[in-house]
């Protein structure tokens, strides 16, 4: 009713006009994600199971059994494998104390090391790489203790990236729970650590197994890290791909090694999509209230965690980052100085390089800032569409199946996307045009492998919108379109910043579809890097470690700067 007693009427806008929307709203990520994700990894799979032959395209297994007979391959997938599972179990047991320091407990600056905690998650898989071998060289803070092109080596870089993974996805629903039951626990004669172990440690689980399985998807597609730091020795299915693509041109053999990369990916990503549901349905029983106490470094309750925290964020977060600084300001003569920085405006010793490095930052920025707004647009698309709670049984399975299908490029190699689409993009829907040279590749590629996160930072903000203020705006008359813009708008945009940062930088610094995309003359930053770290000289090697640092701090303040915008609202937990 309104003040002169008339009955509010919902608005007359014509139910199929709402329907036509929704259907737009689903079907532009769909063929997005069909033209430049299905088809081009459905394509590279058909190449293992199918060859030519003079009357056509026949099935023909024999690529399998050469390549499964090999004994490189089986100790290229144990590789992968075991170093996948070291690097999650230290990154969950090295973020378990992380999370309770920074999601439970309260002191000064704690924003600011939860920011510094993000950087290396988004940090440039080429520059994790060549900062972990400037710290294990001969000559670095490290180079005493042997790990170049170790197994050792290889993990930490892992878990360095990975940390804050487990760090945000167990703090997120950490410091929503009830403290009372851990309280009753204590004042019922239990220990701290018989507390945690029986009353905290079963509620976090949902959490630990999503973050766990998220961190094992990324310790198995973590090219740029294993090609830099593995050497001859050590190597993953993604580099092996890499390797019988590039110097090869072995495609039936990568095509064979990617089939094995999608069954490891596949089965993780299966744990990783039930593993975050349960997570989902545990936070729905947790408070809505955020519950931190201040740190309590006097009594020593909080002294054990915060000292795990300290050690790891200094000696396995800053350390490496820092010993790449210093070892840049390092010049080929032994000289302190910024050599290495003047150089960056050159093509490096013996023309190493077609473009200098500012032209390659150039490109980077460039094709980021395309890369950012396609994943925008089509991320916040799938999010808004899978943040309704549609009563029909049948529409929330079809909800529940499109998150699903857009987290796949989350688990499926960017090495695996990048070399699909240079076997199907040559004339796609029958274009008289070769997208593989005309540069708007690498863009897209980009987008697709930044487009999971963006949902995921996008998602849980528009999940916690109250339905019923949808209802009240529908009630007294406002369109659906209104709705949206009324609504799920301002709510919405709360963490649009912090996904424009995730999927800039993500862009940003992305190498392994790049690697296969990218042209000489346009190349981009992680490209160049790696091209410079491969060619002989000590000017060569000190470009690579500037143009890395260069290419960090870029990194490091666009999210840095997300971060800051988001402060402590819900989202961008993986």
């Amino acid at each position: 009713m309104d003040g002169h007693g008339r009955r509010l009427r919902r608005p007359t806008t014509p139910r199929w006009g709402a329907w036509l929307g929704w259907g737009a709203a689903v079907a532009l990520p769909l063929g997005f994600l069909a033209v430049f994700f299905a088809w081009p990894v459905v394509s590279l799979v058909l190449q293992g199971f199918f060859a030519e032959t003079p009357t056509g395209r026949e099935l023909d297994l024999s690529g399998f059994a050469e390549v499964l007979s090999q004994d490189r391959t089986w100790r290229i997938v144990g590789q992968t494998l075991a170093q996948a599972l070291t690097g999650t179990v230290l990154s969950v047991l090295l973020g378990l104390p992380g999370a309770y320091v920074l999601y439970r407990c309260r002191f000064p600056g704690r924003t600011l090391v939860r920011g510094l905690v993000t950087v290396p998650f988004v940090l440039p898989s080429v520059v994790v790489g060549v900062a972990f071998r400037a710290l294990f060289a001969p000559g670095g803070v490290l180079g005493w203790a042997g790990l170049e092109e170790s197994f050792a080596g290889i993990v930490l870089a892992l878990v360095f990236f990975n940390y804050a993974v487990v760090v945000r996805t167990v703090g997120g629903m950490w410091e929503r729970l009830d403290p009372r039951a851990e309280q009753a626990a204590r004042a019922l004669g239990a220990t701290p650590w018989r507390a945690f172990r029986t009353v905290t440690l079963p509620a976090l689980g949902p959490a630990i197994a999503s973050a766990a399985a998220v961190v094992f998807l990324f310790c198995a597609t973590a090219f740029g890290v294993v090609l830099v730091l593995g050497g001859l020795r050590y190597g993953t299915i993604e580099t092996e791909i890499w390797t019988r693509t590039t110097q090869f041109l072995d495609l039936r053999s990568a095509a064979v090694l990617s089939v094995l990369q999608l069954v490891v990916v596949g089965a993780a990503l299966l744990v990783s999509s039930r593993a975050r549901a349960r997570r989902e349905r545990a936070l729905h029983l947790t408070s809505d209230r955020v519950s931190a106490h201040r740190l309590r470094l006097r009594d020593g309750a909080d002294l054990a965690p915060a000292l795990v925290t300290l050690v790891v964020v200094a000696g396995l977060l800053v350390l490496p980052m820092a010993g790449l600084v210093t070892r840049s300001l390092r010049a080929p003569d032994g000289s302190w100085g910024l050599d290495n920085y003047v150089a960056l405006g050159t093509t490096g010793g013996r023309n190493a390089l077609t473009v200098t490095v500012w032209e390659a930052l150039g490109n980077s920025l460039r094709t980021a800032a395309w890369a950012a707004l396609i994943a925008v647009v089509v991320g916040g698309l799938v999010a808004l569409v899978v943040s309704r709670r549609p009563r029909r049984a049948g529409l929330r399975h079809a909800v529940g199946a499109l998150d699903a299908a857009f987290m796949l490029p989350l688990g499926v190699s960017a090495v695996t996307v990048g070399f699909g689409f240079l076997i199907t993009l040559d004339r796609p829907l029958g274009l008289d045009v070769d997208l593989r040279t005309s540069g708007a590749l690498v863009p897209i590629a980009q987008a697709v492998v930044a487009i999971p996160l963006v949902v995921r930072t996008m998602l849980p903000v528009l999940r916690a919108i109250d339905p019923r203020l949808r209802e009240a705006a529908a009630t007294l008359g406002a369109a659906p379109g209104r709705v949206l813009r009324t609504v799920d708008g301002p709510l919405g945009t709360r963490s649009l910043g912090l996904a424009i940062g995730f999927a800039f930088a993500v862009s940003l610094g992305e190498f392994g579809a790049t690697s296969f995309l990218a042209r000489p003359d346009t190349a981009t930053l992680p490209v160049v890097i790696y091209r410079l770290i491969g060619r002989p000289g000590a000017e060569n090697y000190g470009m690579a470690l500037a143009a890395s640092v260069v290419l960090a701090l870029l990194t490091a303040t666009v999210m840095m700067v997300a971060e800051r915008l988001r402060g402590d609202r819900p989202g961008g937990e993986f």
